[in-house]
């Protein structure tokens, strides 16, 4: 009787594995692994095309870029401006990152836009379809990159042209997954919050102006010029950097807090009063450390800022502190706020209070809520008048977070400081509570520390005739502030505000 063909080379395929093993019986690959074998092979391979041929140069406008996809678990955008910086995008939510690297400028056009700005006009339209031929190409060379490169590593692994071919089409599969999940999760307004990491002297340049960010320009398409046209400003032929040029429809406000007695925070705060042409620079407190008199000369520098300085006092910043800076003749550009002063100053109105602590020490009760939202409901009261006599007053400033939730619904911006890190909401009646972190990076005591603190300040974007909030940037330093920095930019919700005050009276002059 003739033996089964199928039974004899399966009784060969034991014996081979009984030999491997040394006599003992081998089981065969569970389904399990053997899938996470060819996911890995997939992933790892599609990695590899995707770094041997996964990119493309190409012009946008009058740059030389490279685009390229990276494996990303956060996806989004990422422009690199070398040597000023890069700009990151959370354009979309896939596996891959798509990096745009700034490699040339070309002298002769990027001339040409710089001296006729009347070219600029016709620049977005230009990058646009720069831009989407850019991706087009991009990817479909990835698509041959990733499938490439898996079918190439599944047939060097499994040497069957069966797993390889197999391999290659899950790569394709997995690739059109990630380009669904990216073209599902598209975000083209994440050009106009971009973070930017690089050179503090180049932010304000390379980020742009927030009211021509808002109003200028349509969400996706414009913007994207507007960056280019920034970038193509920075590298004119001469490599010299412009200056920057606010709308000037837009107030600039410089919101700093928390100096704690670093004289390094003078420095940073006077570049970045002359980098975004603040209008009004507010100091939500504690810029001392113990309020002794002695400390009052580490105030001198405030008079040559550049512009008007709000001030309130915190809890380390005694009454001879403010006594000091009340110096009329010594702080001509100082508006000391308390008891629920209102000034106008820079084209805004301003009121404040005081911190009712003063605790250098860090002794006594560790939250005194009573005596702060005391304060809180004095400093409302005192909106409340400047709206029935026709001066509404557009920013509140206390030291204390808890005085400031006080003010809910009087006003629509209140400024505090004091916890050493940012807070950002809208309260039940609508006010925004803004809480900035250390200005001084924790101050000198934070030398002791292993890790200094980050040194931290924001630039608010308010409109000349609202007096609203249109945009605002974040300003992260390294600790005791070095020459890099990281601004992120972020827009208010979409929510109602609260009523347009009145006219204000007649501002002060700068």
């Amino acid at each position: 009787m003739a033996r089964d063909p199928f039974r004899a080379a399966a009784a060969r395929v034991r014996r081979l594995r009984i030999r491997r093993a040394g006599g003992a019986p081998v089981a065969p690959p569970r389904p399990f692994a053997r899938a996470l074998g060819l996911v890995t092979v997939v992933l790892f391979g599609a990695w590899l095309g995707l770094l041997a041929v996964g990119s493309v140069r190409t012009t946008v406008g009058p740059m030389d870029t490279t685009m390229t996809l990276r494996p990303s678990l956060s996806g989004g955008t990422k422009i690199n401006v070398s040597p000023l910086g890069a700009l990151e995008l959370d354009s979309h939510r896939a596996p891959v990152r798509l990096d745009v690297d700034v490699d040339r400028l070309d002298p002769v056009r990027s001339e040409a836009l710089v001296q006729h700005p009347e070219r600029l006009s016709g620049l977005e339209d230009e990058v646009t379809g720069d831009v989407a031929a850019g991706t087009r190409e991009l990817a479909l060379r990835s698509c041959v990159a990733v499938v490439s490169g898996a079918t190439a590593l599944g047939l060097a692994v499994y040497r069957r042209p069966r797993r390889a071919l197999a391999a290659g089409g899950l790569a394709l599969t997995l690739l059109a997954a990630s380009g669904v999940s990216a073209y599902a999760t598209w975000n083209p307004k994440s050009v106009l919050e971009p973070r930017f990491s690089g050179l503090l002297s180049s932010a304000p340049s390379v980020v742009g102006d927030a009211r021509s960010i808002v109003t200028d320009f349509d969400v996706y398409q414009r913007e994207l010029a507007r960056l280019v046209t920034n970038v193509t400003k920075l590298y004119d032929a001469t490599s010299t950097l412009p200056v920057y040029s606010p709308d000037p429809a837009t107030l600039r406000v410089l919101h700093v807090s928390d100096i704690h007695l670093n004289p390094a925070a003078w420095h940073i705060i006077g570049s970045l009063v002359e980098q975004y042409d603040i209008d009004v620079i507010i100091d939500s407190g504690d810029t001392m450390d113990h309020g002794a008199a002695v400390e009052n000369s580490f105030l001198d520098p405030v008079s040559d800022l550049g512009a008007p300085y709000v001030w309130v006092r915190g809890n380390h910043d005694s009454a001879t502190t403010q006594k000091y800076l009340e110096h009329a003749e010594r702080f001509k550009n100082v508006h000391v706020l308390d008891e629920g002063r209102a000034v106008n100053v820079g084209g805004l109105r301003v009121a404040g209070m005081g911190d009712p602590e003063f605790t250098p020490d860090r002794t006594g009760p560790e939250q005194a809520e009573d005596a702060e939202r005391t304060a809180g409901l004095r400093l409302a009261a005192a909106l409340r008048d400047q709206q029935r006599a026709g001066t509404p007053v557009d920013i509140a400033v206390t030291h204390e977070p808890a005085a400031a939730r006080e003010t809910d619904g009087t006003v629509p911006l209140v400024l505090a400081g004091h916890v050493h890190h940012r807070q950002n909401e809208v309260m039940r009646l609508g006010t925004r509570l803004k809480v900035e972190g250390s200005t001084g990076g924790g101050g000198l005591r934070a030398v002791q520390n292993k890790k200094p603190e980050q040194v931290l300040a924001s630039v608010l974007y308010l409109d000349r005739s609202t007096r609203r909030l249109q945009a605002w940037d974040e300003i992260t330093l390294g600790g005791l502030g070095l020459t890099t920095a990281e601004v992120s930019r972020h827009l208010p919700e979409e929510k109602p505000a609260l009523p347009t005050p009145l006219p204000t009276a007649p501002t002060a002059s700068r």
